[in-house]
């Protein structure tokens, strides 16, 4: 057992603590090439990261850089730093610590690089930025340690392959450099570790104890859920008097607009004036800060938020969370149970309120799953080839690149570790002259080859650029929301939502009404306004599927012979639903054909998310349209698509042969706009459209533009493009999630339940009441127009003869 320096006992004794049996574990274990500890959030995991590196700094012998922590947020590396500084100061250890994010000052990162601290705190992208520089070799010589935090958060993002690209690239300059992984509870932990280690090095996995069970229930209301919607308003009162009985309570929603609107409805039933904030990423920095600086002072007692404090930051003494809405996979919902009594061995308390009556049946499910410790996730793909093409870019403003070595220490990364040499090469050749279509135009002429054979940057002055575009975070198309005559702005809008608004409109933002007055450049100039009934900013966000295996749960449910862990009205509404149709099974597909005002519906129970049920939707009335079914329109939910028209389906099996349904999707998908928005944010990743240019950031539609010229240029010359391979790949697991359609057809092997009815079924009823309804073009319209001309003109006396036969002296046109 390695046993800490005397200081450190020290200083635990004075505050009555002990070193916990995980914390002791990284200590003996610190020299393992990579660890990675799971931890339940307050367990101490980050301190048990640094421990090792605050003990080998301690006597003050080591130079400059010692240990890199990088985290997934700008606000959890200051937390970090404010917390571990405590320690440091009071046991007067010499030992600098520093954070490096977007927020840093340019003259500190530029003292940084040269007198590196001995800790360094960053995130992902601000790693990228230093390691483009050509003195990295210098500023990481003495790099012992990195630890990454919260590295299950960016295990599911782009971000965590262009950190673990960054890792490779630390390592070959730090060959005996150490990797630590920090997470908290997670479905596959070794399929983690493999994601934090050296290829082909192993990683030891730590646990420490698990702790008590979190204490979780559904909110009790008077008022019971509607049939639709998201917003949960039903549920104010018992909210606010939850809020009335604790110190601080964050209140999770799962996207920024149902976070305003929640808020506000919380503010207006806000009596007696009790201190509430609100927190998510379209809000202006400072709003943010301000929100954050009152949790930790203990000043709120509670903060409606969203995904943005999701994450381990220790923001005071928070001892209730309430999730607003199903939270479509139970490892956010553990993630964000941790917010609560953030200490070890102390149950963490939270209240789920459904949004809707279907969102009971989900939220019983996740509870469920959460007391059986039965986590959801799906298997992490090949690492994406764009942000390899960034990589590539990123080496070559930091030097000459050795293709050979590159792509070496390329496939030492985890998520690139079955990458062939094939594809490296095409990566490298698309950055180095933009490819077959593009190879004539001096733009996406980038690389040069040298007569050593190492490739350089054809104009050294492109590395700025390269740099102001590092990243593969994608901003949807964002413009900034400013007090008329003030100068800081309260956060930002998307930008088709602000292209829809007039002078005198009136929208949510930061919790406030205002009043839209015009656009300045690309800035929404706003005023106060007491208007009540505000419109709501279309915030991007993120619209979150209920997961694979919590779909699963749920259709098991259904199969119960009754539902005692139901609310009573919501277990009469199953029944009503077995009575008059039939429950969804999980390996048949449910199909019901009933007529509603004076149309026929198709309701389909795939339970395939709420991507793949809107993807299903489109190609099922392509389909339909072939088959002269005269489709109008569908909605979509997690759990079920709903198609409307003139002709009533009689034989669904026509619907769902599967190639069928992956011919109408390859058509389809060639040419939707969902490939268009997919390419746009592949080709900003790797780097062939500029998010910014000279210090400016292009708006959203200048992008667009330039991007779909791109896109049509190279369907039309250059169909084989690793650009638009790329996209094919994204799109197939993102926007559309076909592969959750194949599952879907694959368990359910054509065995088809149909039944006809001559009224709308209970589970179907609340789809009639789903927003986001796509209107379909095509023949039915063609049809209602011709009835209609029918209509009118036997209502105005003309028979078909007289329609027929045109009037002496009429021409008729051709």
């Amino acid at each position: 057992m390695v046993a800490l320096p005397s200081a450190f006992t020290d200083w635990f004794a004075s505050k009555g603590w002990t070193v916990h049996p995980h914390q002791q574990a990284m200590l003996d274990r610190a020299d393992a090439p990579a660890l990675m500890l799971v931890a339940p959030t307050g367990g101490g995991k980050t301190l048990a990261g640094f421990l090792p590196t605050l003990a080998e700094l301690a006597d003050g012998g080591h130079q400059g850089l010692h240990t890199l922590y990088v985290s997934p947020l700008k606000a959890l590396a200051s937390d970090i730093r404010r917390n571990l500084s405590t320690p440091v100061e009071e046991m007067r250890l010499p030992i600098r610590i520093e954070d490096r994010t977007g927020d840093t000052s340019a003259t500190q990162k530029k003292r940084q690089r040269a007198d590196p601290p001995h800790i360094l705190l960053t995130t992902p992208e601000s790693l990228a930025l230093l390691l483009s520089y050509e003195d990295a070799p210098r500023m990481f010589a003495g790099l012992q340690r990195v630890i990454v935090d919260e590295i299950h958060a960016l295990a599911e993002s782009k971000r965590g392959d262009q950190l673990m690209l960054g890792l490779a690239r630390l390592q070959s300059l730090c060959p005996d450099l150490r990797r630590v992984g920090l997470s908290a509870t997670v479905e596959d932990p070794p399929a983690l570790a493999r994601f934090l280690a050296r290829h082909p090095d192993p990683c030891e996995i730590l646990h420490a104890d698990p702790g008590p069970d979190a204490d979780i229930r559904m909110l009790e209301t008077e008022e019971q859920p509607p049939w639709a919607g998201g917003g949960g308003a039903y549920a104010i009162p018992a909210v606010l008097e939850q809020v009335k009985r604790h110190k601080t309570t964050l209140i999770f929603h799962n996207t920024r607009a149902q976070a305003e609107i929640f808020f506000h409805n919380l503010w207006l039933a806000n009596d007696e004036d009790l201190p509430i904030g609100i927190h998510h990423g379209s809000l202006a920095r400072e709003q943010r800060q301000r929100v954050e600086a009152a949790m930790i002072a203990g000043e709120l007692r509670a903060i409606v938020c969203t995904g943005t404090l999701d994450l381990g930051i220790d923001w005071g003494d928070v001892d209730l969370i309430i999730q607003v809405g199903a939270p479509k996979n139970v490892k956010r919902l553990i993630q964000r149970i941790g917010r609560a009594n953030h200490r070890y061995n102390a149950p963490s308390k939270a209240l789920l309120v459904p949004a809707n009556r279907f969102e009971v049946v989900e939220c019983v499910a996740a509870l469920e799953a959460a007391k059986a410790h039965q986590l959801d996730g799906d298997p992490r793909g090949p690492g994406p080839r764009d942000v390899l093409c960034q990589q590539i870019l990123i080496s070559a403003c930091a030097g000459p690149i050795d293709a050979d070595a590159l792509f070496a220490d390329v496939t030492t990364a985890g998520p690139y570790a079955a990458l062939t040499r094939a594809q490296f090469d095409a990566c490298l050749d698309f950055v180095a002259t933009g490819g077959y279509a593009l190879r004539a135009y001096d733009r996406w002429q980038r690389l040069k080859q040298a007569p050593d054979g190492t490739w350089t940057l054809r104009d050294p002055r492109a590395a700025r650029q390269i740099r102001m575009n590092i990243g593969t975070i994608q901003d949807s198309e964002l413009v900034k929301v400013r007090m008329r005559g003030q100068g800081k702005p309260l956060g930002e809008i998307e930008e088709g939502f602000a292209a829809t608004l007039t002078k005198g409109d009136t929208f949510l933002m930061a919790g406030r009404i205002v009043r839209y007055e015009g656009l300045r450049e690309t800035t929404v100039e706003v005023t106060r306004t007491n208007h009540s009934k505000p419109r709501v900013a279309t915030f991007m966000g993120t619209k979150f599927a209920t997961s694979t295996q919590l779909s699963h749960r749920i259709l098991r449910m259904f199969q119960q012979d009754s539902w005692p862990e139901l609310p009573d009205h919501t277990a009469e509404w199953l029944s009503l639903q077995r009575e008059v149709s039939k429950m969804p099974e999980a390996d048949r597909l449910l199909v019901e054909t009933f007529p509603w005002d004076g149309r026929e519906h198709a309701c389909i129970y795939g339970f395939a998310g709420r991507n793949a049920m809107q993807t299903l939707g489109l190609l099922l009335t392509q389909r339909m349209e072939v088959l002269g079914l005269h489709p109008l329109g569908f909605v979509s939910t997690d759990y079920a698509v709903l198609i409307w028209g003139l002709d009533r389906l009689e034989d669904p099996a026509a619907l769902f042969e599967p190639g069928n349904l992956r011919t109408a999707f390859e058509t389809w998908l060639g040419g939707n706009a969902v490939m268009k928005r997919t390419f746009k944010a592949s080709a900003v990743i790797a780097g062939l459209i500029d998010r910014q240019t000279g210090g400016q950031r292009k708006t959203g539609k200048q992008a667009t533009f330039s991007s779909d010229i791109l896109y049509d240029t190279l369907r039309r010359y250059d169909p084989g493009h690793l650009l638009l391979e790329i996209t094919r790949e994204e799109a197939l697991k993102g926007l559309v999630d076909f592969g959750r359609v194949e599952e879907m057809l694959d368990r359910t092997r054509g065995r088809i339940d149909h039944v006809a009815l001559d009224r709308v079924t209970p589970l179907a009823a609340p789809m009639l009441l789903e927003v986001g309804k796509v209107p379909i073009q095509g023949m039915a319209t063609d049809r209602l127009v011709a009835e209609e001309a029918m209509r009118l003109m036997q209502d105005a006396g003309l028979d078909e003869s007289q329609k027929a036969k045109p009037r002496r002296g009429w021409r008729v046109p051709y």
